[in-house]
């Protein structure tokens, strides 16, 4: 169904949830640096590449990433970038170097690193649900 403003002159588009086609898209993370990967995955989880983009649905494709541990990290981000954490309690700032973080689990990275570009709001978690790192 397809709806007409008048008075802005803009079309409006309803689409339903049957109605959205999700396509599986496979990337290899090898030799690939990590923001510019992530920037590409948050664009297909979040539909924009789609002529019919609503930014109120959840549109999106499904991602899988393989090779995660091998990912690019360009500068000198291993060494001098933290993950800061706090536990709501007085004093409780805690701060995890990226290569503490990258040794435990090399896929938390861009996990994260995906999910801070997706809008903030209740269907992030939706369109994460959609992502498989391997």
């Amino acid at each position: 169904m397809i709806y007409f403003n008048l008075a802005f002159g803009i079309c409006y588009g309803l689409f339903f949830m049957k109605q959205i086609d999700r396509q599986i898209y496979i990337f290899d993370a090898t030799n690939k640096v990590l923001g510019r990967l992530a920037t590409k995955v948050a664009i297909i989880l979040r539909g924009k590449n789609k002529p019919n983009f609503t930014p109120n649905l959840n549109q999106g494709d499904f991602v899988e990433i393989n090779n995660a541990n091998a990912i690019k990290i360009t500068g000198k981000k291993m060494e001098n970038k933290e993950y800061l954490h706090h536990t709501g309690y007085p004093g409780g700032l805690k701060k995890i170097k990226m290569k503490e973080v990258f040794k435990k689990d090399p896929t938390k990275i861009l996990r994260k690193a995906i999910f801070n570009m997706l809008p903030k709001n209740k269907l992030r978690n939706e369109m994460m649900k959609r992502l498989k790192i391997n």
